[in-house]
C-alpha cells in the first residue's frame, strides 16, 4: 500500500524542530543520497538536523556534499545517543523497520520523538507515526525530490541537493538499467541536470574508484566462487570471511557483485552469500515477475523489493547455501517463465 500523506508531514514541520535522519546498516548510495538531500532541504526550512548511520558507508560515496556530517553509531556512539535523546522527530530514510538500525534500534524505539518513514521498500513496519512510502519508484532519493515538490519548495532545490538525489537514483537503478520504468524518474533526472549536476563526472566518482584489491576480489568471485544451476535458472556466489580477508575487503567492495551472476543468459535468480561480522549477509536479485522480496521474507527473515532483496543470517555460510539449494525445487516452475 502506498502512503503519500504529504500534508500530515508538512503540518509537523511548521515550526523549527530537532530532527534526526537515520538510515540503514551498510548504507548504500540511495541511503546516503536521500539522507543528505533531505537534510539540506530541512535545514533550509530552519530545522536543526543531524544525520546518523549505524555503520560506515563506502569510500566511493565520500565525495558527496555533507558526508562528513554523518554520525556513525558504531564509531560515534555517545554523540548518537545524545542526538536520539534530543530529537523531536526521527526520520527513517530508505528502510522500513527500525531493526535495520542494529544496536541503535532499541534507543530509537524508546524515543518519544515523532517517527516518520520515508522509503520505497515493500512491507513497511507499523512502528512509524507517519509514512511516506511508495514502492513503485526508483529510489528513496526520488521520493525526497517528490516530497520537496509536493511541499511547493522547488525553489529550494540547489546543486548540492540535486547531486545527492542524482547519486541515489543512479546507484539504486544501476545507472538507470533497472527499477526505472517510470516516466517521472527521467523527468526528475533531467531537472537535476538543469540544476547543475554533471552526470558524467558523478559517474566517475561513483563507479571509477575501484582499488586493485576490489577488482581482484570481483575477478575471484566470478572465476572461483560462482555456481550456476541451469536447471533452476539460478546462479550464486559465496564469499567466506577468509576470502574477504585475502583481498583486503573494505566496505562497499562487494557492491554490485551479485548482478554479475544475474547477467548470465537464462539466469533469472541470483544470490550472493557473504560471511562478515559474525553473520551471513545474503543479497538476492531476480528478473521479471519473480519476487525475491517474497523469497527473502518467507525463508530468510529478510525482504526488500520484488527484484532486489536481502537478509542477515546467523547460520553458517555452508548452512545458508544448503538451505538456499533446498528451496530451489519449489521455485523451479516459477523461474522458468519470469516474464509470463
Amino acid at each position: 500500500m502506498e502512503n503519500t500523506d504529504f500534508q500530515s508531514i508538512a503540518s509537523k514541520l511548521l515550526k523549527p524542530l530537532k530532527i534526526l535522519i537515520t538510515t540503514h546498516t551498510s548504507p548504500d548510495g540511495d541511503a546516503i543520497g536521500s539522507s543528505l538531500a533531505l537534510a539540506f532541504y530541512l535545514r533550509k526550512k530552519h530545522h536543526h538536523v543531524i544525520l546518523m548511520a549505524p555503520d560506515p558507508f563506502p569510500d566511493f560515496l565520500a565525495w558527496m556534499p555533507g558526508h562528513n556530517d554523518i554520525l556513525v553509531f558504531s564509531k560515534d556512539r555517545e554523540a548518537c545517543i545524545t542526538a536520539i535523546g534530543n530529537a523531536d522527530m526521527i526520520i527513517a530514510a530508505d528502510y522500513n523497520n527500525f531493526a535495520r538500525l542494529n544496536d541503535a534500534a532499541p534507543l530509537v524505539r524508546q524515543s518519544k520523538a515523532v517517527k516518520v518513514l520515508i522509503d520505497h521498500h515493500l512491507n513497511a513496519s507499523d512502528e512509524f507515526s507517519l509514512k511516506i512510502s511508495v514502492s513503485r519508484i526508483s529510489s528513496t532519493s526520488e521520493l525526497v525530490y517528490s516530497i520537496i515538490e509536493a511541499m511547493g519548495d522547488n525553489d529550494l532545490l540547489d546543486k548540492e541537493i540535486a547531486e545527492c538525489i542524482y547519486a541515489g537514483i543512479i546507484t539504486d537503478t544501476g545507472s538507470l538499467s533497472y527499477s526505472c520504468n517510470y516516466v517521472k524518474t527521467y523527468l526528475i533526472v533531467a531537472e537535476l541536470i538543469r540544476l547543475g549536476v554533471d552526470g558524467e563526472h558523478l559517474h566517475r566518482l561513483i563507479y571509477d574508484t575501484y582499488s586493485e584489491s576490489r577488482l581482484r576480489l570481483l575477478g575471484y568471485s566470478i572465476s572461483d566462487q560462482l555456481t550456476v544451476l541451469p536447471g533452476y535458472h539460478t546462479a550464486f556466489i559465496t564469499l567466506s570471511k577468509a576470502d574477504l580477508e585475502k583481498f583486503n575487503h573494505q566496505i562497499g567492495d562487494t557492491e554490485g557483485v551479485v548482478n554479475y551472476a544475474l547477467s548470465i543468459k537464462d539466469i533469472n535468480l541470483a544470490a550472493l552469500f557473504m560471511e562478515r561480522d559474525g553473520i551471513v549477509k545474503a543479497s538476492f536479485r531476480s528478473k521479471g515477475n519473480f519476487s525475491v522480496d517474497k523469497l527473502a521474507r518467507e525463508h530468510f527473515n529478510g525482504g526488500g523489493h520484488r527484484n532486489a532483496a536481502g537478509a542477515n543470517l546467523e547460520t553458517s555460510l555452508a548452512e545458508t547455501v544448503s538451505k538456499f539449494r533446498d528451496i530451489l525445487p519449489s521455485y523451479q516452475d516459477a523461474l522458468k517463465s519470469v516474464y509470463s
